[in-house]
């Protein structure tokens, strides 16, 4: 029964992660990579935003009673992003000569209309 309940989270996150990435499309952002997996950890997407690239965390919450979804972004979790960006960009030498940020999409239930909160800049890379 558990691997049930994983796998409906899991579609439920791809559904809130294409969400996300069509708003940033229609912001102007252009797709690189979708679930970006290492040892360290998964992006949700990697986009460019003109010549920056942009690791971008999705956070979904049905409700607000524990903090927002980018309240939800610990430092750990920075970190495993963190690494998980220097991966990405020691697969791709190209963009490690790009500006790089970090992002965050929060999708708030709380309204009918799941309203986006997108937080450019959201916090700095934990490693050197």
């Amino acid at each position: 029964m558990a691997g049930h309940s994983l796998k409906n989270t899991r579609h439920f996150g791809q559904q809130w992660e294409k969400t996300a990435e069509l708003y940033l499309c229609q912001q102007g952002l252009r797709i690189l990579e979708r679930n970006f997996s290492s040892r360290f950890g998964e992006i949700d997407l990697i986009m460019e935003d003109r010549h920056t690239v942009v690791f971008v965390e999705v956070r979904y919450r049905k409700s607000t009673l524990r903090g927002s979804g980018a309240e939800s972004v610990t430092l750990q979790k920075q970190g495993r992003l963190s690494r998980t960006a220097g991966w990405y960009l020691v697969k791709n030498p190209a963009r490690a000569e790009q500006f790089c940020r970090f992002d965050v999409v929060s999708i708030d239930s709380q309204n009918s209309d799941h309203s986006i909160d997108w937080i450019k800049n959201a916090f700095y890379s934990t490693i050197g």
